[in-house]
């Protein structure tokens, strides 16, 4: 066979050289292309339900998301809550906030419960506050005097209160303001302008002063030891109650301290009194002024409202009940209950439940937990129960208390239209 030499002038030698020396760069990144491992994307769920690669984020994600109507957030509100209250009367109380009516039958015995849950994301004028029957602590009101006064949509009793006079015996903030500090460090709920948090609440309070810092136990609550100091507001009332033995009482107005004595003492009204052993006030004896200075374990910066009660319900979506640990052993049995907790999603949940009586018996902190956390909580708490267990919505009391409307309560815990 004939080989026909191919012969090339200088030029053509040069440009073919450059050709094949591009076509083996193409060869050898191809080859190296192909034999690297693939690059795999997740997947991004857009709120249409499209896939799409995060490669392309930069360039579609703008595009292709939009933020839900008010409509639309409407409707998955609506299917949300059809889907974990089955078998249930569900009634639209106002834009983001729901009643359901439902009877459980658990173990053979009748159930009835009455769920108020609210969306704030929704409608973002509804707020949640706690709220005290009066201005003075030792007082007490129906839940339908107290709601009608604060012109509130819904209305569950709050935190436990000594019966005899109304004093709340837990820790309750309003708008930043501490009324009463904690008892046994019960769990209590903050409630923030952009949602909710949940833990075992300590005081963190001290009196401070040039002549040195006296750590206060507690604040407005009865004294738990004879070597406790407790500082009394004028919400306590006029006067402070008596010092313990070998006490003595301190008075502070506008941060100056203006009288110091054995005595029971009037509260000022621009201040307070510091009631405790003498041994341990005695360190403030020669200061002029004074700083009351409070804060809480854990710190919640921010925090507008606190509500105590006890024990947990629900812990991190875990059903978690430490009744011994808080120190209500007597509360077990099934009982009326009342609770509240809040979902993933942030939405606010509050829980009546009827008991004692034939058609609804009631159910234990146990049996309670488990309905709060199947209808969604990740955080949930017992509050005041048994004869102040009532729910009011819409201008009445929708469950059934063994004293028609419900005895007179201390404090109580509402939804509101921002005014």
């Amino acid at each position: 066979m004939d080989t026909k030499t191919l012969k090339l002038t200088p030029p053509k030698m040069i440009a073919t050289a450059i050709n094949l020396s591009i076509l083996t760069a193409l060869v050898v990144l191809t080859n190296n292309f192909f034999k690297s491992p693939p690059i795999i994307a997740k997947e991004v769920r857009l709120a249409q339900g499209s896939v799409v690669s995060p490669l392309l984020e930069n360039t579609r994600a703008k595009e292709d998301i939009k933020e839900l109507t008010i409509e639309e957030q409407a409707t998955n509100f609506n299917n949300s809550v059809r889907n974990r209250y089955k078998n249930s009367m569900i009634y639209d109380v106002a834009l983001g906030v729901k009643h359901i009516k439902l009877t459980k039958t658990i173990n053979g015995r009748p159930v009835r419960i009455n769920v108020v849950e609210i969306n704030q994301k929704l409608n973002p004028s509804l707020q949640i506050n706690p709220q005290l029957s009066s201005s003075r602590l030792a007082s007490k009101s129906t839940i339908t005097t107290l709601a009608r006064k604060n012109n509130s949509l819904v209305a569950i009793n709050g935190t436990y209160f000594k019966p005899q006079t109304g004093v709340p015996l837990g820790t309750l903030m309003i708008n930043g303001k501490i009324y009463t500090g904690p008892i046994y460090n019960r769990v209590a709920m903050g409630i923030f302008d952009e949602g909710f948090d949940m833990a075992r609440l300590e005081l963190n309070a001290q009196v401070k002063s040039f002549k040195g810092n006296l750590k206060v136990d507690n604040i407005n609550q009865p004294r738990m030891l004879s070597t406790h100091v407790i500082v009394y507001t004028p919400e306590w009332g006029s006067f402070a109650p008596p010092s313990p033995k070998y006490g003595k009482q301190i008075a502070v107005e506008n941060g100056k301290i203006v009288s110091i004595g054995t005595q029971t003492m009037p509260i000022p009204h621009n201040g307070y009194v510091i009631v405790g052993p003498d041994e341990r006030l005695s360190k403030l004896y020669r200061a002029k002024h004074v700083d009351l200075d409070i804060k809480t374990i854990p710190n919640w910066d921010n925090v507008k409202h606190i509500i105590s009660g006890g024990p947990y319900l629900v812990k991190n979506g875990e059903v978690f009940v430490d009744m011994t640990e808080q120190k209500l052993g007597a509360i077990g049995g099934k009982n009326p209950r009342t609770a509240i907790g809040y979902t993933q999603d942030g939405n606010f949940i509050m829980v009546a439940v009827d008991g004692r009586e034939g058609a609804s018996v009631g159910l234990t902190l146990k049996e309670l937990a488990w309905f709060m956390k199947s209808i969604g909580c990740i955080n949930a708490m017992n509050l005041d129960g048994g004869g102040s267990t009532v729910m009011y919505v819409n201008g009445r009391v929708v469950n059934m208390p063994k004293v028609k409307g419900g005895i007179a309560l201390s404090n109580a815990l509402t939804i509101d239209l921002k005014s």
